[in-house]
């Protein structure tokens, strides 16, 4: 889980390697370890105890309801990001990053009720009325939105936190969060600017193992989120029906309370 990190698990993955040194963000100093043989080392410690700190946060996200964003548009992160986060829940862009994702987010979600009407049409057997070239069009911008939106279909609303693998190459998705406002989790190697995210995780984001590392901590933490939502839920439901199994018994309370008043005032009525 994300409270039980092993700096040696993360030596193994080779979350430790970074970028060579002619090209690193000196922004990323606090978070280098050492130089070797021209590449830069990132220190373990501190990247364990990011996780640690970006997992409690992502977890609470979860619990409050709100979705995560996962973007990972790089060759070696696409199926790594996309299956932990389908095994979330959680939606992700691992294709071309759509522009105006979030700030024209209104468009986005047109496009993808465009999907669901290309569904009914095929339901209700209007897609069959179409000629044969145009049903063609059809299934090519089906397959086309599939590509591109078919991971987010669930997304209804804004997601309450991005997850990022490589701020440098999704910069688009940077730039868009920043201006509405929603938190920031990256994995950040020594290459890239750790001042545009709001949770950093210092780490080797090329290699797939050091991806697939960081990912099964973050999903496992926002799984556990969800869990205690539906702990919390499913207490609250409890206690609802409770107090409308005792609310429906509180009338016979009632009128036998009055009958036990009587008898007093009766009996002291017969004295005097």
């Amino acid at each position: 889980m994300a409270n039980n990190i092993e700096v040696k698990e993360l030596l193994d993955a080779g979350v430790h390697f970074g970028h060579l040194t002619r090209r690193w963000d000196p922004n990323m100093a606090p978070y280098i370890y050492m130089e070797r043989n021209g590449i830069h080392i990132i220190n373990l410690y501190k990247t364990a105890a990011k996780i640690e700190e970006s997992c409690e946060a992502l977890k609470k996200i979860a619990a409050s309801g709100r979705k995560i964003l996962f973007v990972a548009t790089k060759k070696q992160a696409k199926e790594i990001v996309a299956e932990k986060a389908a095994k979330a829940n959680q939606p992700f862009i691992t294709e071309r990053w759509p522009g105006g994702m979030l700030t024209n987010f209104v468009t986005i979600r047109k496009a993808i009720k465009k999907m669901a009407t290309i569904d009914r049409m095929k339901k209700d057997g209007t897609f069959m009325t179409l000629s044969k070239k145009e049903r063609l069009q059809v299934d090519r911008l089906r397959a086309k939105l599939e590509k591109n939106l078919g991971s987010i279909v669930d997304m209804t609303r804004l997601p309450g936190a991005l997850f990022i693998v490589d701020i440098t190459r999704e910069h688009i998705a940077v730039k868009e969060a920043q201006k509405l406002n929603i938190p920031i989790f990256a994995m950040v190697d020594t290459n890239s600017d750790p001042r545009q995210v709001d949770y950093i995780i210092p780490a080797n984001d090329d290699a797939s193992k050091s991806i697939d590392k960081v990912m099964t901590h973050v999903s496992d933490a926002i799984i556990e989120g969800l869990s205690e939502r539906k702990t919390a839920k499913d207490t609250k439901d409890a206690e609802v029906k409770a107090a409308k199994e005792a609310k429906a018994e509180a009338p016979k309370v009632e009128e036998a309370a009055p009958a036990a008043e009587v008898t007093p005032a009766t009996e002291e009525t017969k004295a005097e």
